[in-house]
């Protein structure tokens, strides 16, 4: 009885390890090609998170294999295209310069702090195990979306990687209407600083900029901005720093690619707010310890430190423009005021009489000098550029008879409206 079971038991086994050895011997063969195709393909993976995923999408609408294509998706956010097809999630075969190319379009989601965010990334495969072909295919990419984009000027804004605002329209500069000489003067030096590249390498100086346009509300800061980006064909990031810490405000900076515009918008928000309290009994700033200290130590929260390594520390990009706007210099730290971190500071004040004449030449050029000027002198309640063009944006939707070539004292009743 026992040499039966025993006999049971070793046939047992041995057909175990036969079962074993043969799945293993089926393995062998996939294993071995897996092996080959490692050996021989290359590999290139883009992610959402990336610029130079949308640079993709913008490539493959100007191959021909794309009309070839079964799967594809609806996409709206390629650059200059409302409505584009792309392709769809799945792997997909193409021939690009006589070589196969495989390229697996992938799209997850991913749930953080109850915020559902799609992830999705480009996986391209092909023959050869020289990076030059690889090399030669990122650069046509490139070419194709420098070509797409021309002079013009875009809009991204930070979430959880770099979103690009669609219908965005930059001003025109000729729109901006400032103090005589300060707009040329801004020009010219960021004319200059964009020339000036191979001196800064050669000095061995950090390749980047900064401005600080400051000056009460409504008097054209961001503006001025949009305009200066239209103007020398600079994309426009904008960071918010009160939806960021020193980490995510870090890994957006380093994200910005070079000749771009990176644009911190009320940066004395950030500063006060974490170095000052302002008591309600008599308006004056006076420092609170232990705010200061649960500021220093919030996860959540920008710090100035954090600040000044992407302005001029080792993160720092190159070949960006950094611009700051605020309301209140006199509330900026001093550190963050020191050459190298701001080097060119412009005050954008209230509309003097001859920037509103100038405006009002845009609205009205077959206007009068005299009604021009009897018109800025019954708008003398508009301190701001903003306020006196939306008195001229209400004048040009009023009735025909009350344009100013008819009613020179029009602003009044604008404003009484």
């Amino acid at each position: 009885m026992w040499a039966g079971q025993n006999q049971f038991a070793s046939g047992g086994l041995l057909l175990m390890i036969i079962g074993g050895v043969s799945v293993y011997l089926r393995e062998v063969p996939e294993r071995l090609w897996h092996w080959f195709i490692r050996k021989t393909t290359m590999l290139v993976t883009v992610k959402d998170d990336d610029a130079a995923f949308f640079w993709v999408k913008e490539w493959f609408l100007e191959q021909e294999f794309l009309k070839r294509m079964r799967q594809v998706d609806i996409d709206t956010t390629v650059r200059n295209e409302r409505v584009a097809l792309v392709p769809a999630p799945g792997m997909h075969w193409f021939w690009y310069r006589r070589r196969p190319f495989q390229v697996w379009f992938s799209r997850s989601e991913s749930k953080r702090e109850y915020i559902t965010r799609r992830i999705e990334s480009f996986t391209f495969r092909t023959i050869g195990r020289n990076q030059v072909f690889v090399r030669e295919f990122i650069d046509d990419v490139v070419q194709c979306h420098t070509k797409r984009l021309g002079v013009q000027s875009s809009l991204f804004t930070y979430n959880d990687g770099w979103e690009l605002v669609e219908g965005y329209m930059p001003r025109i500069l000729d729109s901006i209407v400032l103090t005589p000489g300060d707009k040329d003067g801004l020009i010219t030096d960021i004319a200059r600083f964009r020339e000036s590249k191979g001196r800064y390498a050669q000095l061995g100086i950090p390749y980047h900029r900064g401005y600080l346009l400051y000056g009460p509300p409504g008097t054209g800061k961001t503006s001025l901005v949009s305009a200066l980006g239209g103007h020398f064909g600079l994309s426009i990031y904008v960071v918010n720093l009160g939806a960021l810490n020193d980490r995510t405000l870090l890994s957006a900076v380093n994200q910005v690619p070079s000749q771009s515009l990176l644009l911190f918008e009320d940066i004395d928000c950030m500063t006060s707010d974490k170095t000052r309290n302002l008591t309600a009994s008599d308006g004056v700033m006076e420092a609170d310890p232990r705010k200061q200290e649960k500021e220093r130590t919030d996860p959540n929260a920008v710090t100035l430190s954090g600040l000044l390594n992407v302005l001029d520390g080792v993160y720092a990009p190159s070949g960006v423009l950094f611009v700051m706007t605020t309301n209140r210099v006199e509330a900026l730290d001093a550190a963050l005021l020191r050459p190298g971190r701001i080097d060119y500071e412009l005050y954008l004040g209230e509309a003097s009489e001859q920037q509103k004449l100038e405006l009002y030449r845009r609205f009205f050029p077959h206007a009068s000098e005299v009604d021009a000027r009897e018109f800025v002198s019954g708008c003398s309640r508009a301190e701001t550029m903003a306020e006196f063009q939306g008195l001229l944006l209400g004048l040009e939707q009023r009735d025909e008879a009350s344009r100013p070539e008819a009613l020179p004292g029009a602003c009044f009743a604008i404003a009484d409206d």
